[in-house]
Formats: C-alpha cells, sequence, structure tokens
C-alpha cells in the first residue's frame, strides 16, 4: 500500500482536516454517522442542527458547495425510495393536497432523508479530504481485520485496471466501426464482456505470482506508521461530540 492512489472524489487541500491522521477522521465521521441515526426522528430541528456541523466542517475543510452537492447526486436511488414510502406505507392516513397520504409514511421518508442524506454528506467530506491510500491505513491503524484492508486495497488499485482494460476494449471497436444501436449488438458486447473476464482472470493470476515471488506470504508489510497526537483526536472528535450533545437534546426535549 505504499503507492498513492488518488480518486475522483478527492479535492487536494492543505485544510486543518486534509492534515489529520486518517483514522481519526474515520473514528470521528463513524461516530457522528451512529449519533445521526440514534436521534429520534420526531427532533426535526436536531438534523437541521447536524447539517451545520457538517457546513462547518466543509468550510474548515475548503470544500465548495458545489462539490458537495454534486456527489451528494449518489443518494437519488434512496430520494426514491422515500418519496414512495407515503403512497405505499399503511396505517393512519392524512390528505394533502387532496393525495391520501400515511402518516408513518411521511415520518419514514423523512428519517430515511434527513439521515441518509446526513451520511452520505459525511463520507463525501471524509472521501474530499482523505486519499484512498490514507483511507487504507487508517482502516489498518484502526485493527480492521488485515484479510479485509487487503481485499479492498487490491479492489481498488484493480478496479483501475479493469476500468482502462474496458477503455481499450471500446476505442478498439470504435475504431473498427461499432456502434451498439440496439438489440442486435448485444452479442458483440456478451463477447466483449467475456474477453475482458478472462483477460482480467489471467492478469490477476500474473499478479499474484509476481507478489508470490517477491515474498507474499498473505499479509502486506507496513511501510508507514500512521500516529495521532491527543490534539488531533480532539479536533477530529468535535464534531461526534457536538453532534451527541445534539441528540442527547433530542431525546430530552
Amino acid at each position: 500500500m505504499g503507492a498513492g492512489h488518488a480518486h475522483k472524489l478527492y479535492r487536494h487541500g492543505h485544510s486543518p482536516v486534509h492534515g489529520l491522521p486518517p483514522h481519526t477522521k474515520l473514528a470521528a465521521v463513524f461516530a457522528f454517522v451512529v449519533v445521526v441515526v440514534s436521534t429520534p426522528r420526531e427532533a426535526m430541528w436536531a438534523f437541521g442542527l447536524y447539517a451545520v456541523l457538517l457546513v462547518a466542517v466543509a468550510y474548515v475543510a475548503r470544500v465548495p458547495a458545489g462539490f458537495l452537492l454534486r456527489r451528494l447526486l449518489i443518494e437519488v436511488p434512496f430520494v426514491a425510495f422515500a418519496v414512495l414510502m407515503p403512497f405505499v406505507a399503511e396505517g393512519e392516513r392524512v390528505d394533502v393536497l387532496g393525495v391520501s397520504l400515511s402518516v408513518n409514511g411521511l415520518w419514514g421518508a423523512w428519517n430515511v432523508l434527513a439521515k441518509g442524506t446526513l451520511g452520505v454528506a459525511a463520507s463525501v467530506l471524509l472521501a474530499a479530504t482523505t486519499e484512498l491510500r490514507e483511507l487504507l491505513l487508517g482502516l489498518q491503524r484502526l485493527r480492521l481485520p488485515p484479510l479485509l484492508v487487503q481485499i479492498a486495497s487490491f479492489m481498488i488499485r484493480y478496479g483501475d485496471v479493469i476500468t482502462d482494460e474496458m477503455r481499450r476494449m471500446r476505442i478498439a471497436r470504435e475504431s473498427r466501426g461499432f456502434e451498439a444501436k440496439g438489440v442486435r449488438h448485444w452479442g458483440v458486447l456478451a463477447k466483449s464482456a467475456g474477453a475482458l473476464f478472462i483477460r482480467s482472470y489471467e492478469r490477476g493470476e500474473r499478479v499474484h505470482l509476481a507478489m508470490v515471488s517477491r515474498g507474499y506470504a498473505g499479509s502486506m508489510p507496513v511501510i508507514d506508521e500512521v500516529t495521532a497526537s491527543r490534539a488531533q483526536w480532539t479536533y477530529a472528535l468535535a464534531l461526534p461530540c457536538a453532534a451527541l450533545v445534539v441528540c442527547l437534546l433530542g431525546w430530552t426535549l
């Protein structure tokens, strides 16, 4: 895991959030999401305060609003699911603009939208301020099972290899005048998918043999030892601690 690996979600910067050790940010985001999920859905004001906390983090991290909002589009399927809940859920009904909606469905939709959006926003901020290589090192530092860390590391790196292979195959097809315009072209695409699978499998075998020849015995060497000071932990945990105060108020008020 010594080589750097940039990804599209990462936004290069030198903010205080960028400089925090990765395992502190992972722990902070995980704790924040747990607190948000634990908040009663009826405390609508609490979710507004959570959003303010995330906006403050984005401001400190110098992550533009447009960058954050574009990445939030990944939750569109969950939004569509939430919109359908008031129509299909059972229980007490209420008329809204002449449409009969389920009260439980409305609360469920709000619950999914509020908590899901906050969780995705926190994850996007984590990805925007932490490189993939650092995330893997952070997971390793948090004592995640080494095998899972290795699987994640290989998946990230090999994903780019497969994507690049798909791009070359697409260029090769287009250079020969091929354009997929209908069902009759599905056979060509299916053959391309089969060829991609075979090439990927063969490349995986070659990579494994190369690793074994270099001494790989089931564990990856730790090249960078990531540590965090008490001040860095305090700075990182400020977000979940503030959210915990809001959550407790939401349960008591």
